[in-house]
């Protein structure tokens, strides 16, 4: 079998991530690398193991067509005009979260690959941490019973350092509950099965970067947030967010209740040393179910998603081999981006707002 050819947009480091956990991977290989940036470019050329093409724009990369895979994980901001021209090519593409930095520009592509030939696939790494995948088998399968309300916690550390800092400001990222949290918003919506209709949020700049200034400008990005989410079919959920919270011995934690029990499930931070987190379930009858979930450590040491990188690649792959719908689409992305561009905009206005203003 051919091994598949990856060509990667962006060298920061999801692109190391995916570079690492790919060399787990049986028959793909990376061929090219584009960034405009050479330090960059050099940090992926250490980890790299094979021979590969290096650009500094993606549009080399796509006029020597040497790749089956384009995967994309440069900074938000350019994510609309790079999809603009790889979708072109009409090949694989597995772009970063956030789809695009706010709804409308998700339209733009959504509209723009209508019957695209090709698997197009939105990465959001936290559906498959096997912790999470588990706890969503079992809501699936109705394990507590008719879902009512569902609760995702992550605790954790701010925003990393970037090429530039480009991640400190709202107009490059979406603002940080597009930027970090279309992941909670996207897993939101897989557990419930509904469309989400309202979002009310509370949230604000508290402790992270308020002394930093970048060109006479301050960041204005947000580090904490209650966000709840409104489901057509009545389920509510809530997410709450702290990043200024690095010595947690859980990052993330998620409860589900349901008629007949609660489902409960972590995921531990990446500095804490553990390769295990427990799912317990907890009937109303009084039995009560506790699993450890443990990943190998070969994948936690590829990347900082708790093995999430691999199964999605694993995933992603058998799409492209099966001719298969994407497990995360374009739509799924779509919906994450306009949720999070909800909760922003209810925080700035201090009320209610209805998905319908986002999407229309």
């Amino acid at each position: 079998m051919n091994k598949i050819k990856y060509g990667i947009i962006g060298a920061g480091t999801m692109a190391r991530e995916h570079i690492l956990n790919l060399s787990l991977v049986n028959n793909v290989e990376v061929v090219a690398l584009s960034d405009p940036h050479e330090d960059s470019l050099n940090q992926c050329k250490e980890i790299l193991k094979t021979k590969v093409s290096y650009f500094k724009n993606h549009l080399d990369m796509i006029k020597e067509n040497i790749v089956d895979v384009y995967l994309i994980s440069s900074p938000n901001f350019t994510h609309l005009e790079i999809l603009k021209d790889v979708i072109k090519t009409k090949k694989h593409i597995l772009v970063e979260k956030p789809l695009c930095t706010n709804t409308k520009d998700c339209l733009e592509i959504k509209n723009l690959t209508t019957n695209y030939p090709s698997v197009l696939w939105t990465a959001m790494e936290y559906r498959y941490m096997p912790p999470v995948s588990k706890f969503i088998k079992e809501i699936h399968n109705s394990r507590i019973g008719d879902l009512k309300t569902l609760s995702i916690r992550e605790h954790r550390f701010p925003f990393l350092k970037k090429v530039n800092d480009w991640n400190r400001f709202e107009k490059n990222t979406g603002g940080t509950l597009v930027e970090k949290c279309c992941h909670f918003f996207d897993l939101m919506c897989l557990i419930v099965k509904s469309k989400p209709i309202s979002v009310y949020a509370s949230g604000g700049q508290d402790v992270n970067h308020i002394n930093e200034e970048y060109d006479g400008k301050k960041p204005d990005i947000i580090d904490n947030a209650y966000v709840i989410v409104n489901f057509e079919n009545g389920t509510r959920s809530l997410l709450e967010l702290c990043m200024f919270a690095e010595n947690s011995d859980m990052q993330e934690e998620l409860v589900a209740t349901g008629n007949k029990g609660k489902i409960e499930t972590s995921v531990p931070s990446n500095d804490s040393g553990k390769i295990s987190s427990n799912l317990r379930i907890g009937m109303r009858d009084g039995k009560t179910i506790i699993e450890n979930i443990e990943v190998d450590k070969k994948i936690l040491d590829a990347g900082h998603h708790h093995g999430s990188t691999y199964y999605e690649h694993l995933a992603f792959l058998k799409a492209i081999e099966n001719n298969l719908d994407p497990e995360v689409s374009l739509e799924d992305g779509l919906i994450a981006v306009a949720v999070g561009e909800a909760a922003e905009k209810s925080i700035k206005l201090g009320r209610l707002v209805n998905l319908e203003e986002i999407i229309n």
